[in-house]
């Protein structure tokens, strides 16, 4: 029972506790250390408490994240910021609730932190399902309406919950199957819950509220009155109508060299806070990010690789062979279908040449993960995977037999429902997929889920199946756009939903979680958080005038224009056009190729000195995150990786200590109070519709250029063809 009457005893310190005898334990020593032999089966989970806390970040999340989707810098709060602020709130309901079994039945405990910080993780991140959505009405001309736009964001997302359960017994019970990223979670979540007696200095609640009023305050510069701030591209006002120097230094439209950023939401957009990531990881980001942004795409541009130069530097927009816009409608039918005779006369399609060298990271970084993952973990995931078929049950395992487990059916009806709406969004709207292409979207993943699902679970790695669902929909259905989108959702974010909440599940394992528990606060933070996405990226996208254009600023649609233009290039065109053997592009499908064999000789060098650097060489984080520009731009990761050495480099190194208490706090804090002052300016600037016209905001339009840098969107012949 997730809860049991209690008698005025529940309140003291001592509780009945299941637990083991001392020598049993996990096998796995890194879960021995954080993840404590011990429960409680007593205490309470469905509270008033964590109902309404649960829910409430739920929608705040959903809502925050959606809305900071279609701004330039797209930066998102995390479940950190809940499981930091959560605890405060929830000690305070516990503080003037009176007591009852349900409102308030007594200290506010870890299992409540957890099922809100759970159901706040089912719905902070976007919906992938919004950016067909998005480029359906704004560039397609098709509105699937409120209808079709749930089912669509309902169906993507609850089809991998239906395979998650599926893949409990193999990812879940077993000892061997660890899910790395939980440990650092339970740690965070003991630090609240188990009292430390040597505390020093301001309490973590403290330090929070003094960080998020100073961020909160501190935004509006950035954020309103100087927002010049947030791509400060000092180097190119030395010469403002040169336009290499553009180029080079703007940070707003160029390749960001000695640009700096005064923008807190600029730093975190695309790779997540800095102050949660290890160095190393950090330093690899860093790494291929100068070499890919700094020395590759200049050294391809100015060399006029691709006929670069009758491009801008950087844009993920699509050109004619002529340098002109691409104008995809005049290439579509009736039915947003590929016209082939218009688009032999109209094309072919060109990219930058800085666009198409990502693509080729992609590529390399798509079989980089399968080589680095046999190289340096083929062995631990063989020899887990073994253990996982017999049954290793440990102690975590045996104390979660006191709770009445989820049947299985509860997960085949989810998977079976969510299955069969597909059908009727694909073919009552006009998602333009045929019944077979779903079918294979779908076992794509189903397919893949359990490899991958096993890689992440002992290496916190998740090879993605975008670039793979794009190609193979591309070849089988080339020409239909809206079906290579619609193919690329089902069958990408059906497996990454899925193995997010295998992560979760295997969060309440640690942590004794009841399953029903669970199941409740995952799916209602699922169903809740498709509602606030849809009404949020509706209203914008109604209320906003030219967004997702310049014009609109900040809400400019990076990832929108990306996914827009991959639906294009892979739909539209389709990859035998685009890279194929007539193509100028088919050298990048070497990269497949290149990200294969990369990783070898650095393992084998980490072999031959294992003290040395070498070993935290990462191929794949370093192709992964790079690939992610555009919608990045290199200024993202400039100040990504600068932060990143302040606080995870020397303040751990130097200054460990505080690092402890309050990094992790710091960065929930200045993620908070800049999503709070952002939305608040919104407001502002909508109800009064006044912006400070000076300098300092950089005017209006591309005419003007945020960064006042304008000619970094010019060609080589010093043609604007995005002005």
């Amino acid at each position: 029972m997730a809860y049991m009457e209690k008698s005025d005893s529940y309140y003291d310190t001592e509780h009945a506790q299941t637990h083991a005898e001392d020598e049993e334990d996990s096998p796995i020593e890194e879960v021995r250390s954080v993840v404590p032999n011990t429960d409680d089966p007593t205490l309470p989970v469905w509270t008033f408490r964590m109902w309404t806390l649960g829910l409430a970040f739920s929608c705040l999340l959903s809502f925050v994240n959606q809305f900071f989707w279609y701004r330039q810098n797209a930066m998102s709060l995390s479940p950190l910021v809940v499981q930091l602020i959560s605890f405060p709130l929830g000690k305070l309901l516990e503080a003037i609730i009176p007591r009852s079994r349900f409102f308030n039945p007594g200290p506010f405990n870890m299992k409540e932190h957890v099922l809100i910080t759970a159901m706040a993780n089912c719905s902070y991140s976007t919906a992938y399902a919004i950016d067909i959505i998005t480029i359906q009405k704004l560039w397609y001309g098709q509105d699937i309406g409120w209808g079709g736009g749930l089912l669509l964001i309902w169906t993507t997302q609850f089809i991998g919950y239906g395979m998650a359960g599926v893949l409990r017994p193999y990812l879940v019970y077993p000892s061997s199957m660890v899910w790395p990223s939980n440990l650092a979670n339970i740690s965070l979540f003991r630090t609240f819950h188990v009292t430390e007696s040597n505390w020093t200095g301001p309490t973590r609640f403290k330090w929070f509220a003094c960080c998020f009023l100073a961020m909160f305050v501190y935004y509006w510069l950035p954020g309103y009155f100087f927002q010049v701030l947030t791509f400060f591209s000092w180097a190119c006002w030395i010469k403002p109508d040169n336009r290499t120097l553009a180029q080079l230094t703007s940070g707003y439209q160029g390749l960001g060299m000695l640009a700096v950023s005064f923008d807190w939401s600029t730093i975190v957009s695309y790779l997540s806070s800095p102050l949660v990531v290890p160095w190393w990881a950090i330093a690899n980001i860093m790494v291929g990010f100068v070499t890919v942004a700094w020395i590759i795409a200049p050294a391809l541009y100015y060399s006029n690789v691709w006929n670069a130069q009758r491009f801008p530097i950087i844009t993920s927009a699509l050109f004619t062979k002529d340098g002109e816009l691409w104008d995809n409608s005049v290439v579509l039918d009736e039915h947003n279908r590929l016209n082939e005779t218009a688009y032999a006369e109209y094309g072919p399609l060109y990219m930058t040449s800085f666009f198409s060298f990502t693509y080729g990271i992609m590529f390399a970084g798509l079989t980089a993960v399968l080589t680095h993952t046999i190289l340096y973990h083929g062995k631990d995931i063989i020899q887990q995977f073994k253990r996982s078929r017999d049954h290793d049950d440990d102690i975590h395992m045996k104390l979660m037999r006191v709770y009445k487990e989820v049947p299985g059916y509860w997960y085949h009806a989810t998977f079976i429902v969510a299955f069969g709406i597909s059908f009727a969004v694909c073919y009552k709207w006009p998602m333009d997929l045929p019944w077979w292409g779903l079918i294979l979207a779908i076992a794509i993943p189903i397919v893949f889920v359990l490899p991958i699902g096993i890689i992440q679970a002992v290496t916190n790695q998740q090879p993605g199946l975008n670039v793979i669902t794009e190609l193979i929909i591309g070849y089988a259905l080339p020409g239909h756009p809206i079906a290579n989108v619609t193919f690329k959702t089902y069958g990408y974010i059906s497996m990454a939903q899925c193995l997010t909440f295998v992560s979760d599940l295997k969060l309440g394992h640690y942590t004794k979680i009841p399953p029903r528990a669970m199941f409740a606060v995952q799916m209602v933070g699922t169903f809740l958080a498709g509602i606030i996405n849809l009404a949020t990226a509706r209203w914008l996208m109604g209320t906003i005038p030219n967004i997702c254009t310049a014009d609109a600023y900040p809400f400019t649609c990076p990832s929108a224009k990306t996914f827009y233009s991959a639906s294009i290039i892979w739909g539209t065109i389709g990859p035998e056009r685009m890279f194929g053997p007539s193509s100028p592009y088919n050298g990048l499908m070497y990269f497949f190729l290149v990200g294969l064999l990369l990783p070898i000789p650095f393992w084998f060098l980490a072999k031959k000195f294992p003290n040395s650097w070498l070993k935290y060489v990462h191929i794949p984080l370093i192709f992964n995150a790079t690939a992610m520009m555009p919608p990045a731009v290199p200024l993202n990761f400039s100040m990504w990786c600068a932060a990143g050495f302040v606080f995870m480099f020397w303040l751990r190194k130097y200054r460990h200590s505080w690092w402890i208490k309050y990094n992790y706090v710091t960065s929930a804090a200045f993620d908070s109070g800049c999503a709070i002052a952002a939305i608040i300016i919104f407001g502002v600037v909508t109800g009064s519709g006044y912006t400070p016209q000076w300098w300092g905001n950089g005017g209006y339009g591309l005419n003007a250029q945020f960064d006042n840098c304008p000619m970094a969107l010019y060609n080589g012949s010093d043609a604007c063809v995005l002005c």
